[in-house]
Order: structure tokens, then C-alpha cells, then sequence
């Protein structure tokens, strides 16, 4: 079968992407509201993007009624927020995060998710997350009248001490079957890690 996407709706575009392109990382955003309460959302359009600067990429589209959504609203306003990896015992919370929360209230209180100081970055962490990128807005290009491309400038990360492993060289060595992260699948389907294998690179 051949899909021509010229053709299809946004809405069978979007389904048919999100079941094929997988897994796809999930960046689990923590943000300032307006009020100062924390906003957590989670977004499956994202990845790396440049290490040198090292930016992140989201895609964050609007609400149903045209309103800009919370974590892009709060990241153009305010510039900076925090990207968590999240792992196999957060799946549930994340999907909860994804509710439709009045705007400015948090997310994180809701949920009960508690925070930690993130060095001296100007948001918190989520306390239980093995990995957490802290971030500033590089830039906003609006993609379409509903979808805008947000690039992060990655501050600094923080790194679980538990999932690092021993490295002859100094770079850093994690140990991927220990972070556990979730990966976004089609629909409500989430994926794990499962065999892991290692495969030199050419020369």
C-alpha cells in the first residue's frame, strides 16, 4: 500500500505518522505558567537537533479552540523550561499529564509529582526522572497557522548516578536498559526497551 499524503486529511496524516515513525522519544516538559505554577505536558515530536550548540527540537501545535497550548504559550513568554526523559514507572503519569488542565493550574501538583533544584537553572526538576535537560528558548518558527517548531538551548542535563556505567574514555556511559525509557508508539501504545545490541561502527 501506498499512502498519498496529498490527499489525506491532517488528522489521517497525523495517525498514520505517529503509528509508523516509532518509537519516538517522549519529552515530558516541565514550564512557568503565568500564575508561577508549574506546567508539565508531554510531546512525541521532538529530538536532537545540534550538538554544537546542543539544541533540542519540539512541535507543539494548538488547542482545539485555537489558543496557543500552555507549554508553547510559556516557553515564548518566559524562555526557559525543563525537558524530563521519563521511564517504564512514569508512563501512566505522563499520559495523565496530557489531560486537559485548566490553564494555570499544574500539572505536577495534580499529579502529585514531586521536584527538585536543578543546580542553579531557574526551574526545577522532577525529582524521580533519570533524565532531565534544563533549557532556554533559541528559537520559535511558526511551521504552519497551527504547528510552530520550538528549539531549546541545552543548558545542562542531569544524569542519574545509578544508570551510568564505568567508561575507559571520558565519555560519558549510560546504561540504557537502566533509564527504561518510554518510547511513543500509534494511539495509546507505549514501547520499552527489550533486546539490546550492540553493533561496531566502520572504521
Amino acid at each position: 500500500m501506498i499512502i498519498d499524503l496529498i490527499n489525506e486529511s491532517p488528522s489521517r496524516v497525523y495517525h498514520t505518522m505517529i503509528q509508523t515513525l516509532i518509537p519516538r522519544p517522549v519529552a515530558w516538559v516541565l514550564s512557568e505558567n503565568e500564575n508561577m505554577s508549574l506546567n508539565l505536558a508531554p510531546f512525541s515530536y521532538f529530538s536532537a537537533v545540534s550538538s554544537d550548540p546542543p539544541l533540542i527540537m519540539l512541535s507543539i501545535g494548538k488547542k482545539p479552540n485555537g489558543d496557543l497550548k500552555d507549554t508553547r504559550l510559556n516557553i515564548i513568554e518566559r524562555e526557559k523550561f525543563v525537558v524530563h526523559i521519563a521511564h517504564r514507572e512514569l508512563a501512566q503519569s505522563v499520559t495523565n499529564s496530557a489531560a486537559g488542565f485548566d490553564k494555570g493550574q499544574s500539572e505536577v501538583e495534580e499529579l502529585g509529582l514531586a521536584t527538585t533544584r536543578f543546580g542553579d537553572f531557574l526551574l526545577p526538576r522532577l525529582q524521580d526522572c533519570r533524565v532531565a535537560y534544563a533549557c532556554e528558548k533559541y528559537r520559535v518558527e511558526d511551521i504552519t497557522s497551527n504547528q510552530a517548531m520550538i528549539l531549546g538551548l541545552v543548558k545542562a542535563i542531569y544524569v542519574n548516578d545509578e544508570i551510568i556505567l564505568p567508561s575507559e574514555n571520558d565519555k560519558l556511559k549510560l546504561d540504557p536498559k537502566k533509564l527504561d525509557a518510554i518510547g511513543r508508539l500509534g494511539g495509546d501504545d507505549y514501547g520499552y526497551l527489550g533486546q539490546v545490541e550492540e553493533i561496531t561502527r566502520p572504521k
